[in-house]
């Protein structure tokens, strides 16, 4: 059968671990394995969404109010550079199926490129909070609700340390994300990756879609919901 199929000799001394009696066994082991370590990520992630859902229901007004001070443009250009580099990692999981290697180095380095973009975006984004006083702590100030209430004002505290927190935990694993298509570069380079072993292109690649899909739901999140109530 196709899934009991041997590397040829050149590339099983490559890729293929003792533990394992195929190249079959090794990914579906190694795919396994990423899946597991996503489930895992994707309670870490659970118990963000979970608390910014109770207090938004909670304190719906002034979480409109906050949402509005961000930029939303920004927010929705992200989203886009986000989806049009999970296509560059698909064509790269593609590339890496044929055994293509100079389009493996491309996609990757487009994907790469498209991260850089995003981080940078961000970054911006986390500046601007800066020096409008929306880092929670003493300074913190929020226009459109009273100065003077300070329970709005604390409020609205919670509402930037969950979005720090979020926004900042996505942006880590981007950096990791990005870590790893440096590695993908690099040995797609050497010619590592071919029609009959490209595992880690699509593990990573398994990977980078996650970062992605959690992306898609702080935008709406953070950005989106309720935004009217606060104009």
């Amino acid at each position: 059968m196709a899934s009991e199929m041997q590397l040829p000799a050149h590339e099983e001394s490559l890729a293929l671990r003792e533990q394992f009696d195929t190249a079959a066994q090794q990914k579906d082991a190694s795919t396994l394995g990423m899946w597991i370590f996503l489930i895992t990520e994707i309670m870490f992630f659970g118990g963000l969404f979970l608390a910014y859902t109770v207090y938004r229901s909670m304190y719906p007004g002034v979480f409109a109010v906050a949402s509005t001070s961000i930029n939303v443009y920004w927010g929705a250009a992200n989203t886009v550079v986000l989806l049009t580099s999970s296509l560059t990692m698909v064509l790269a999981v593609r590339a890496a199926q044929l055994g293509q290697k100079r389009l493996i180095v491309l996609f990757l380095i487009l994907t790469l490129i498209l991260g850089g973009v995003f981080l940078g975006v961000k970054a911006k984004e986390w500046y601007d909070k800066y020096e409008e006083h929306h880092i929670p702590g003493p300074a913190f100030h929020l226009e459109g609700l009273n100065p003077d209430n300070v329970v709005s004002q604390g409020h609205a505290q919670l509402f930037f340390s969950l979005y720090f927190a979020m926004t900042g935990l996505h942006a880590f694993h981007m950096v990791i994300g990005a870590g790893l298509l440096l590695y993908l570069i690099f040995e797609a380079r050497k010619g590592r990756y071919t029609a009959e072993y490209n595992t880690p292109v699509d593990l990573i690649g398994l990977y980078w879609h996650f970062v992605d899909i959690i992306w898609i739901f702080l935008f709406p999140l953070l950005y989106l919901i309720d935004r009217h109530l606060g104009k």
